[in-house]
């Protein structure tokens, strides 16, 4: 009998058991590498030297986007929840459940107030960590919140899209929030106030079919799958290989379908640049503050 793993086991494991997150690591999709997390997050959760960008939840993105990680929460309308009694493999409101408790959110849409590089915006971002970001009443509601915000404040609209499409739980009550939200840019646009639209890995679906497409200015992030269906139903659709790269931001830029592919730390100034091009507002200042290291809590709403 061996006397260390038999009689004084659970005192040597205790004894040698170290204890470590588990997202201590992060594994690059592109080349693989491990990277440390902090050095990940220290760098806006773009994986350096691969330039891969990460996805992020929502309160990070407007963290990411506002002027030292400050903002003013957009109080959202509620929403009817399961009006159908949707069930498939599991009910619909367990599937909401789950969401929320993994998520600490409500829905798919998070709304702020603030400066972005010292220009006043209304910043709406989805988050795909909820439900795949998917569009339903909730995250519609949302958007035209966000929408009658900028009207009120008179500030740009920026939305962060980041989605597969609408959500099937809510069937045909879903899809009304294509119009809806279409509806809402009109709005926008009969005020003058310019709607910003960045693409975010990934945007696909009734998303892009509507408000993720109807933007006056166009923005990717690098690498970011955009499209309606997936490569490989056109594939298998059509009947053909799709060419290299084919619906990622780039291949979409030179195709005249995406404006412009920024990397994530330059979205700010280059949100705030082009809002005071179309707001008419005096250039950016030469010198301007990045965005705070760690996130700020924020107990105000309008």
């Amino acid at each position: 009998m061996n006397w260390i793993s038999e009689v004084v086991r659970p005192r040597i494991k205790t004894l040698f058991k170290r204890e470590s997150p588990e997202n201590l690591w992060i594994k690059c999709p592109d080349s693989g590498q491990m990277v440390f997390h902090k050095d990940v997050e220290a760098n806006a959760y773009v994986i350096p030297g691969s330039e891969h960008h990460m996805r992020v939840t929502a309160p990070e993105r407007l963290r990411l986007t506002f002027d030292e990680g400050k903002w003013v929460d957009v109080a959202l309308p509620e929403a009817p929840v399961d009006p159908l009694k949707f069930r498939d493999e599991k009910r619909y409101l367990d599937r909401l459940k789950d969401a929320r408790a993994k998520t600490g959110a409500q829905d798919a849409f998070k709304v702020g107030y603030g400066r972005v590089k010292g220009l006043a915006m209304t910043v709406a971002a989805q988050d795909f960590h909820f439900m795949g970001g998917s569009l339903g009443m909730a995250a519609g509601e949302a958007f035209i919140k966000g929408a009658e915000t900028a009207l009120e404040k008179k500030t740009p609209y920026v939305v962060f899209a980041a989605s597969g499409g609408a959500r099937m739980q809510e069937g045909i009550l879903s899809l009304m929030q294509l119009p809806r939200t279409t509806v809402a840019v009109r709005r926008l646009r009969a005020a003058g106030l310019p709607y910003f639209v960045i693409l975010t890995n990934p945007t696909t679906g009734g998303v892009t079919a509507s408000y993720a497409m109807l933007g006056d200015i166009h923005i990717a992030e690098p690498g970011a799958l955009i499209g309606f269906a997936g490569p490989r139903v056109i594939e298998q659709t059509i009947r053909e290989k799709l060419p290299d790269g084919f619906q990622r931001a780039e291949y979409l830029k030179d195709h005249g379908m995406v404006d412009m592919v920024v990397h994530r730390r330059d979205i700010p100034e280059t949100l705030a640049r082009l809002g005071r091009l179309l707001t008419k507002q005096p250039a950016l200042p030469a010198e301007v503050t990045a965005p705070a290291a760690a996130p700020q809590p924020v107990t105000e709403t309008v």
